[in-house]
């Protein structure tokens, strides 16, 4: 029998390559071999500079109250499963990533929870919704955000009100505009602008039990008032002036009704 001896060198080849690749990635999987303790800890925050309530020093306070911040800690008792559990039990976080690195660092990477609208309703509840319309505690403040007053139980405004306030955020002209929304006890929706002195009735938001219908019928209904009140503003109150009404309604279709501000106050009767 002859033997094969190029043969036998290519499986002798291909046998030695396929150890060295099992054991890189071997070594690739276990960080924390080459590193006895923790050297540099990294926190990545998504929209960090928008309007989110968190920061890289927040995420560290978070973890030393739980014992979980890895600087200087050995690597092999760093449980980066230990730390994502704690983060995302915080209401301003929507997901935390956590891992190791050979060269002894730990990297956090987080999305936030962005609010979007402050509620404060009459009832006395105050708390932001946020961007999915899920509710967020007012542990924080931000002075950028519109704020929602009046007769907004809960169901009303994570059903409705969320829809109305994100119609608004979509647009630079009306997320600067409007300063507040007022819901009063009929449901009816008032805005109260930055610019101009006046109250605008917007009407009443159509309601529906079905939730596919209230994400499409909503914004439609919305999105259509605010083009209308957009007009008006150009062609109207740009030569009547600002301040000339002190109540724009925009309730029908067919009309806009506003009500003039009296130049003079109504005389008083005096008793003698």
């Amino acid at each position: 029998m002859r033997f094969n001896w190029k043969k036998t060198l290519l499986v002798s080849l291909d046998v030695a390559l396929a150890i060295y690749l099992v054991q890189a990635v071997t070594a690739f999987n276990k960080p924390d071999n080459r590193a006895d303790v923790c050297s540099k800890v990294g926190i990545d925050i998504a929209d960090e500079n928008v309007n989110g309530f968190l920061s890289a020093q927040e995420i560290k306070r978070i973890l030393e109250r739980n014992r979980l911040y890895p600087l200087s800690q050995p690597m092999r008792y760093i449980d980066p499963r230990k730390i994502e559990e704690v983060l995302t039990g915080s209401p301003f976080v929507k997901t935390a990533e956590c891992y190791k690195t050979q060269d002894g660092r730990v990297c956090i990477t987080l999305t936030q929870r962005l609010p979007i609208v402050r509620i404060k309703n009459e009832k006395g509840e105050d708390y932001y919704l946020d961007d999915n319309g899920g509710i967020m505690p007012n542990s924080k403040y931000t002075s950028d955000l519109i704020v929602v007053t009046g007769y907004v139980p809960q169901w009303y405004a994570q059903h409705y009100i969320y829809l109305l306030a994100e119609t608004l955020m979509t647009s630079d002209l009306w997320r600067n505009q409007v300063e507040q929304i007022n819901v009063l006890p009929n449901r009816g929706i008032e805005i109260v602008p930055r610019v101009g002195n006046h109250i605008v009735f917007l009407g009443y938001l159509p309601e529906f039990k079905s939730a596919k219908k209230r994400k499409t019928e909503v914004p439609k209904f919305v999105e259509k008032k605010l083009n209308r009140l957009e007009k008006f503003y150009k062609y109207g109150l740009s030569q009547a002036g600002w301040n000339k009404y002190s109540y724009i309604s925009l309730e029908f279709d067919n009309q806009i009704i506003c009500k003039k501000r009296s130049e003079t106050p109504p005389a008083t009767e005096q008793k003698e």
